[in-house]
């Protein structure tokens, strides 16, 4: 159940965060940028050459391994964000149709013969939300699919529901330019919800009771002004408001019968990554008495710990914690709220038992599992359980285990066309700073170039460095990450990597990144550059930087600040100038962690910390790509310092989508994307790449600046453009 409706105000994201505690709710959160798009990458290139330095000349070098095309390294997964239902009977996913991601179900007993119940034919279903957790549920009769859809990626979100029997799938809140989402279901009332709607105020949503047979709504209560978001109970009950108050911090309120409301805990802003993280995660449950709410806490201490709160009294018991690192997730029993484990990841995600009756279940998929693994489904009596297994090196492989017979069957693997393909393992490394953190990041490379898999290559390598969005509910950790494996192939390394303000490490970790955007921030990531160039693993001249959402932004301070440092970079949908008020950016919290935009002093430091004011300092080549409909980085943002870089001599490429929002959900738009950045890449790292070719063929894709810089993209436009 969401307490926060978004409270983090920072832009994002990149790659997508992930975690386990997954539960029966609609997203509370929504969709951002993240690398994790690339799973829906698809389209078809005509040539069958290969290219290095982007000229259409096949590679013959014995020692390199085939150029993999991009639509088979980004091939969209054929099953991704699987759901068993309430009953056990069916199995659910998300799945390509016509290229298009859209709803497949399955009986558990046969999972490879699903059948679509959904259609979608332009931007399709989105699987899940900025932290990793599936945006879509079961309701609770097992006959129907409750789920999202954001039309224009303008995060503007209608909820749907289609019944799996007999296809007939409804818009329950067609509501243009407003955004709903779900907070609370009752099984004992299994045809209403409780809803936010956001028609007031883009930032302040009113609460709606919603009637999933009718799509009537009933107001259950205005928002009072500030407050972000509510909790409700399994009866459909209003218990919390969250609010933001003017230090920055938070107010938790108990909310009357009377619609009244009374603070009884304040969190600092200091405190708050850990409320954040709460959201985020989704971990925050009340008992079922109602009496005791369940979340993360750091008062007092460095690192989250998982807490029990009396809602009468204010205490706080103690239920797990981690000394290194943060908690990464919460499994709980689906119909009790009970906590029954949770999960550490400093380097690697592992899991501990609460309750002693999971013990043997967690002893079981120790061994069952190859890699890391997560709970992602759970039937209502939690006998079954459809569990993730994830190794860097292998596509994701998911099963159902039975815990009454102790036993697991596959069910399938995310990519099936991936498999047995020489894939690289990631390798984490541990660098610390002068002030004493220690940055925990991961190096993959080239599999040629490490033929006895230490971590070092044989000799110094061109480099990429993969910058993640959020910051502060993002991390770069241990997953199996297509991107990263598409970026090899073409011959180079890449350094994915933490800093201050990463999420996962702790509060000092956290709040290091208070008015460090463009300073300590940004000089953590020269540290681990640095590192890696002492390591004897990059070429000190050949290293580029790539990010999205906060990640673009730092690659913009990376081209403007530091140009010197890198060879050329790829920034997508990343704000140049931070004095300009962002939508979804809350003041109070922005002036606390950025700067104050209120004071002239505020602004200044705002100003000293925007690339848009190093524009001219540009030297390398530079990629910049914008969703024209973004409500996070409205695309002014790039258009202001594509327009200054270019009035300069920057050798800028701007990519302009007109049909996107804060990231590429289209398959065609991000398959153009991603064709453009390795022919780009190619001409500065002296990496491989196929040629553009037909890889525009139906994006929307428009280049005002900047075509004739990259081989190919001239050409494809003018096809592109010639196409009915």
């Amino acid at each position: 159940m969401p307490l926060i409706e978004d409270t983090n105000w920072e832009s994002r994201r990149l790659p997508v965060r992930l975690v386990t505690n997954i539960h029966r709710s609609v997203v509370n959160r929504t969709f951002l940028l993240s690398m994790a798009l690339c799973l829906f990458v698809a389209g078809c290139i005509d040539s069958t050459h290969q290219s290095n330095n982007s000229t259409d000349v096949p590679v013959t070098t014995a020692e390199l391994p085939e150029l993999l095309p991009l639509q088979t390294l980004l091939a969209p997964a054929e099953y991704v964000a699987p759901q068993i239902s309430p009953n056990g009977r069916w199995i659910s996913y998300i799945a390509p149709l016509d290229g298009v991601p859209n709803f497949f179900v399955a009986p558990s007993d046969q999972p490879k013969s699903g059948q679509a119940v959904t259609s979608f034919t332009d931007r399709g279903v989105q699987a899940t939300d900025i932290s990793g957790v599936v945006m879509y549920s079961w309701h609770a009769d097992s006959e129907h699919i409750i789920y999202p859809v954001d039309y224009d990626g303008d995060e503007n979100w209608d909820i749907h529901i289609v019944n799996i029997v007999s296809g007939e799938e409804r818009n329950l809140t067609p509501s243009p330019g407003i955004k709903t989402q779900i907070i609370a279901s009752d099984r004992n009332s299994p045809n209403e919800v409780v809803i936010l709607v956001n028609e007031r105020h883009p930032m302040l949503p009113d609460v709606y009771r919603l009637n999933l047979q009718t799509g009537l709504r009933e107001n259950i209560l205005m928002n009072p002004g500030k407050v972000l978001g509510f909790l409700a109970d399994d009866n459909l009950k209003l218990r919390l408001a969250v609010a933001i108050n003017a230090e920055g911090g938070i107010d938790i309120s108990r909310i009357s019968d009377d619609k009244e409301f009374d603070t009884f805990m304040q969190i600092s802003a200091e405190d708050l990554p850990a409320l954040t993280t709460s959201s985020s995660q989704k971990i925050i449950r009340l008992n079922q008495s109602n009496e005791h709410l369940y979340l993360y806490d750091v008062e007092g201490r460095d690192t989250t710990a998982f807490i029990s709160l009396n809602l009468s009294s204010g205490e706080k018991k103690v239920i797990a914690q981690d000394k290194r690192a943060d908690l990464a997730g919460i499994l709980y029993e689906p119909l009790t709220n009970k906590p029954l484990a949770y999960a550490t990841n400093w380097t690697r995600t592992s899991w501990h038992a609460i309750d002693s009756s999971v013990a043997p279940d967690i002893e079981f998929l120790n061994q069952a599992a190859e890699g890391d693994w997560n709970v992602v489904s759970q039937t209502d009596d939690n006998n079954k359980w459809i569990v993730q297994d994830m190794l860097s090196h292998k596509p994701v492989r998911f099963f159902i285990y039975d815990r009454i017979r102790k036993s697991s069957d596959q069910l399938f693997t995310s990519t099936p066309a991936l498999e047995g393909l020489p894939l690289s393992k990631l390798h984490p490394y541990i660098v610390q700073t002068d002030d004493g953190l220690d940055l925990v990041s991961y190096l993959l490379l080239p599999p040629w170039t490490d033929p006895d898999e230490d971590g070092r290559p044989s000799e110094p390598l061109p480099v990429i460095v993969l910058v993640h969005g959020g910051p502060s509910d993002e991390r770069a950790q241990f997953a199996y990450g297509p991107f990263l494996h598409w970026l090899a192939n073409r011959g180079y390394g890449i350094l994915y990597v933490n800093f201050r303000g990463s999420a996962g490490f702790g509060k000092a970790y956290m709040n290091g990144q208070t008015r460090e955007w463009g300073g300590r921030m940004h000089q953590d990531i020269l540290d681990q550059v640095d590192w890696a160039i002492r390591e004897e693993i990059v070429d000190p001249a050949k290293v580029a930087i790539l990010g999205g959402s906060y990640g673009g932004y730092e690659v913009l301070v990376a081209m403007t600040m530091t140009p010197e440092k890198f060879a050329c970079g790829i920034d997508l949908v990343g704000p140049s100038n931070l004095e300009i008020f962002m939508p979804h950016w809350d003041v109070d919290r922005m002036s606390v962690v950025l700067g104050d935009p209120r004071t002239e002093e505020g602004r200044a430091f705002l100003r000293s910390r925007s690339p848009i004011n190093f524009a001219d300092q540009t030297r390398h080549p530079i990629l910049i790509g914008q969703g024209a409909r973004d409500s996070r980085v409205p695309q002014d943002q790039s258009d202001m310092i594509v327009d200054i870089m270019n009035k300069n001599g920057t050798a800028v490429t701007y990519a302009l989508y007109p049909d996107e929002g804060h990231g590429l959900m289209r398959t065609a738009n991000s398959f153009s994307f991603w064709a453009m950045s390795e022919v780009f890449l190619a001409g500065c790292l002296d990496g491989r790449s196929y040629p553009i070719g037909d890889a525009l063929e139906g994006s929307s894709v428009e280049v005002p600046v900047g075509a004739e810089l990259i081989p190919g993209l001239t050409e494809a436009l003018n096809k592109q453009n010639r196409q009915p």
